[in-house]
């Protein structure tokens, strides 16, 4: 039975040999990368990612990133790109070739093709004096050392040093547009994701059963209201304007207090100045003062007016969290 500190052993080494391999990235970037963020930036057509082996799944993952943050990108593998695929490639477009040795064969079929056709191509590879790495226009240094395995032979080091290259274009590329969350959006349409982003609060309010009383409404009254209403709270409405809150929490409290609330109104039990938000407010934000303040209810409030109750498990049924 192998032991656990073997295999805690074991994967400390690999984290710690490819956080050293990306680190050492830093030392070889050149002009090159300046320019060649500038040249995609410019492009007036896409930019197509390619690469053979395992080079070609990071290439899938580094036009996933690009495409997500507002660089048109597509993927062409190098082996298919040789054999009919290439008509994917058009005339604007700008070319990344991912290699770790830039010597694969496809690799060397391919390049002098897209030469031909007069792409500009940027190479990522492990050899700077490989076919590819001469053939480029300009190129990018994922060289390594080694890889982290055993054998030296699994893609893992260099692979890692690839995608973390794919990255830095891909972010370069977002401060050049100013890309901002609100651009995120539009791409991450769906999931918890694309509401945190997109959803606000009068997305998901019901204004038609909003819960109200007025400040002298009896208590049965009040009971009568959160009960029909479902939100375990109804707002305290005076001239059109909330001046207070009361929670089923606020109900069981002062049954507890008194033995009897004939004597009582609105008035008398509610919370003064409720926690409120504009409908136009983003949901997240909503989550984030319910959050902040240990509370499961937040009054809606457009310029004084009293639209209704957001509830946390509103929020929580939209998959938000």
């Amino acid at each position: 039975m192998i032991e656990k500190e073997t295999l805690m052993a074991s994967a400390r080494k690999t984290i710690l040999a490819e956080s050293e391999a990306i680190a050492n990235l830093s030392n070889l970037l050149t002009d090159d990368f300046a320019k060649a963020v500038e040249i995609i930036f410019q492009s007036k057509g896409r930019l197509v990612v390619t690469g053979i082996g395992k080079s070609a799944i990071i290439a899938q993952k580094i036009v996933a990133t690009l495409n997500s943050t507002g660089t048109p990108s597509l993927f062409l593998h190098a082996s298919e790109a040789i054999h009919g695929d290439l008509g994917m490639v058009q005339e604007h477009d700008v070319v990344i070739c991912i290699s770790k040795s830039g010597n694969s064969p496809e690799i060397k079929v391919l390049v002098p093709l897209l030469k031909r056709f007069g792409n500009i191509l940027i190479g990522i590879t492990g050899n700077l004096t490989s076919f590819l790495g001469k053939e480029s226009d300009y190129v990018l240094n994922a060289y390594v050392e080694s890889e982290c395995d055993p054998i030296n032979l699994a893609p893992t080091n260099s692979t890692t040093a690839q995608l973390v290259l794919g990255d830095a274009l891909a972010v370069a590329l977002m401060e050049l547009r100013g890309f901002q969350a609100e651009d995120f959006a539009k791409y991450h349409p769906g999931g918890a994701l694309g509401k945190k982003l997109l959803l606000r609060v009068k997305d998901m309010l019901d204004m038609t059963h909003k819960p109200v009383v007025s400040p002298d409404s009896s208590i049965k009254k009040v009971i009568v209201e959160i009960s029909e209403k479902r939100l375990g709270v109804t707002a305290v409405v005076q001239d059109e304007k909330v001046i207070g809150i009361i929670t089923d929490g606020d109900i069981r409290r002062m049954l507890n207090e008194r033995d009897s609330f004939l004597d009582l109104t609105a008035k008398d039990i509610m919370t003064k100045n409720p926690k409120v938000i504009k409908s136009t407010d983003m949901v997240v934000d909503a989550l984030n003062i319910l959050e902040d303040f240990s509370i499961t209810q937040l009054v809606v409030v457009d310029e004084n007016k009293y639209l209704g109750v957001l509830h946390l498990h509103d929020i929580l049924k939209e998959g938000i969290v």
